[in-house]
C-alpha cells in the first residue's frame, strides 16, 4: 500500500507530497520528508493513514533540496536511517553550507518557507551507490542515480513504480495537465537530465509518483513532453540572456512567458499557485542563468 502525503505547503494543496509505503509487517518505508516549516503538517498526514511518525525507521530522500530533505533530522532523531545519493550525505550530516546557500537565496524568508536544519549523525546517514538494492520486509527498493536537476539526486523504484522526486518534472492534476521541468540553483545540468530520462524509459516502470505531485501514468508520453520542456525552458532564458537583459528583467518575463503557456489549460487561480509555488520562476531563472553561464564561460 502507497499513501500519497499532501504537506500542503504555504497553504497550498496538492505542491509538495510525501508517500508513505507499508511493508506485510505493517511497518511504514517514508519517501520524502519535505520541508521542516510543514513537519507539522506531515506527522497529521502519518497519522491519518494508521502510522506513527516516531516509529518509522527508514526514510529514503530524492535529493537534499529543502522541499525534500528538510525534516529528515527530525526523524533521525528518533532513530531512522537517512538514505541518499552520496554527493549529499555530507550536507545532511553537515547542514551549515545548504542552509547558508539557502539563505543567501531566500533572505528574511527563509525561517517562514523552510524553518529549520540540525545535523544527522554520520551512522544514520546511508550514502546510496547507483543501482543498489534495499529489501525492507517484502518490499525492494532501487536507486537509480538520475542526475540533472541536482548533482545528487536518486529516483526510488519499487517493482513497476518508480518515486521520481524532480527528475520526472512537475505535474499537479490530472493526466491532461501540463509538465513543466523545475530548473532551480544551483546545480541544473541539461545533458544529465537528459541522460536521466533515459534512465527513467528504460526501467520498465508504467507508474510515477511525483513529489509535485501524485500519480501518474503514461510514462513514455510524460517523459517526452518533459525533455521538450526543459529545452524550451532552458533555451528561452539563454536567449534572454544573449540579448542583454539582466536577471531581473528576464524573471519578469518569464513568468509572463510561463503564464501565458499556461492559459489553453484554463487553470484555476488555485491551480495556478499549485505549479508557481512548486516551480517559482525566480528559481529557474537563477538556476539556468547559472548553468549558461558556466556552459558558455559567461562571467
Amino acid at each position: 500500500m502507497i499513501h500519497v502525503l499532501d504537506h500542503n505547503f504555504q497553504n497550498v494543496p496538492n505542491s509538495i507530497a510525501s508517500f508513505l509505503i507499508e511493508t506485510d509487517k505493517k511497518n511504514a518505508i517514508l519517501i520524502e520528508t519535505g520541508s521542516h516549516s510543514s513537519f507539522e503538517t506531515l506527522k497529521k498526514e502519518i497519522e491519518r493513514v494508521g502510522h506513527d511518525w516516531k516509529n518509522i525507521k527508514h526514510v529514503f530522500l530524492t535529493h537534499i533540496h529543502l522541499d525534500h530533505a528538510g525534516s529528515a533530522w527530525a526523524f533521525a532523531q528518533n532513530g531512522a536511517t537517512i538514505y541518499v545519493h552520496n554527493a549529499g550525505a555530507k550536507h545532511l550530516i553537515n547542514p551549515e553550507k545548504l542552509m547558508a546557500s539557502a539563505k543567501q537565496i531566500y533572505q528574511e524568508k527563509m525561517e517562514m518557507l523552510w524553518g529549520e536544519m540540525h545535523p544527522i549523525p554520520e551512522n544514520q546517514v546511508y550514502s546510496v551507490n547507483d543501482n543498489e538494492i534495499f529489501e525492507i520486509d517484502n518490499i525492494k527498493i532501487k536507486a537509480l542515480h538520475t542526475l540533472g536537476h541536482a548533482s545528487h539526486h536518486i529516483a526510488w523504484q519499487m517493482d513497476n513504480i518508480v518515486f521520481t522526486g524532480d527528475v520526472a518534472g512537475i505535474k499537479i492534476g490530472n493526466e491532461t495537465a501540463p509538465i513543466v521541468a523545475p530548473l532551480p540553483p544551483p546545480d541544473i545540468d541539461v545533458e544529465a537530465w537528459l541522460h536521466s530520462i533515459e534512465i527513467l524509459k528504460n526501467c520498465g516502470a508504467d507508474t510515477f509518483y511525483l513529489t509535485h505531485f501524485g500519480k501518474h501514468q503514461n510514462i513514455q508520453q510524460h517523459l517526452e513532453e518533459l525533455k521538450n520542456n526543459i529545452l524550451e525552458y532552458t533555451n528561452w532564458i539563454k536567449e534572454q540572456m544573449l540579448l542583454g537583459k539582466n536577471q531581473a528583467e528576464i524573471t519578469q518575463d518569464f513568468e509572463i512567458y510561463i503564464k501565458k503557456g499556461f492559459e489553453k489549460y484554463n487553470f484555476t487561480p488555485l491551480q495556478l499557485s499549485q505549479y508557481l509555488v512548486a516551480n517559482p520562476p525566480d528559481m529557474s531563472v537563477t538556476g539556468v542563468l547559472r548553468y549558461w553561464k558556466k556552459k558558455l564561460i559567461i562571467n
